[in-house]
């Protein structure tokens, strides 16, 4: 209850509402409901809370969806994208040189994050993977593969994160 809190607190801080930390997934993913959401903790630490839109809260691979982030920690960018990178390998992605340019990408768009963040990853059927800090577009990878692999970093069934793709699933 005390990170519910604390993280409504840090929203109101920086000036965000839930409805302006949801715009860029109204205008993406048509008719957008939350299918599910969870908290990720390492250890002791609540490190973010995720929440999975999709069209009328079904979600399917094929279709616009997004996920959001709300740092509960602060991290740096290029952390993210490291650990991005790991959690791709260990999903079974194995091309080595695409790994290496997508780390490149994600390092150029992910900023370092301080409790309260807010960042939101919207997979497109056109295979473009679009990021958002708040409502501000922070960049975009336009390879197809690239927003299957880094999405299976929570929803793929060889998540190291299984308690929290149920949540997110709705399962």
């Amino acid at each position: 209850m005390r990170s519910v809190v604390r993280t409504v607190c840090a929203l109101a801080l920086l000036g965000i509402t839930p409805a302006q930390a949801m715009d860029p997934i109204r205008t993406a993913v048509p008719n957008a409901q939350i299918v599910g959401q969870g908290v990720l903790s390492v250890m002791v630490w609540e490190v973010y809370s995720a929440k999975l839109y999709a069209p009328h809260g079904q979600w399917n691979e094929d279709s616009p969806f997004a996920l959001q982030l709300l740092y509960l920690q602060d991290l740096a960018g290029q952390k993210i994208a490291d650990r991005s990178v790991q959690e791709m390998r260990k999903q079974g992605f194995r091309d080595e040189v695409r790994l290496a340019d997508w780390h490149t990408q994600m390092s150029a768009i992910f900023p370092d994050v301080y409790e309260g963040t807010v960042l939101t990853g919207l997979f497109t059927p056109g295979g473009e993977t679009v990021f958002f800090e708040g409502e501000r577009e922070i960049g975009r990878i336009r390879d197809p593969e690239f927003g299957r692999s880094f999405f299976d970093i929570w929803l793929g069934e060889k998540t190291s994160a299984p308690d929290l793709r149920r949540k997110l699933l709705g399962m």
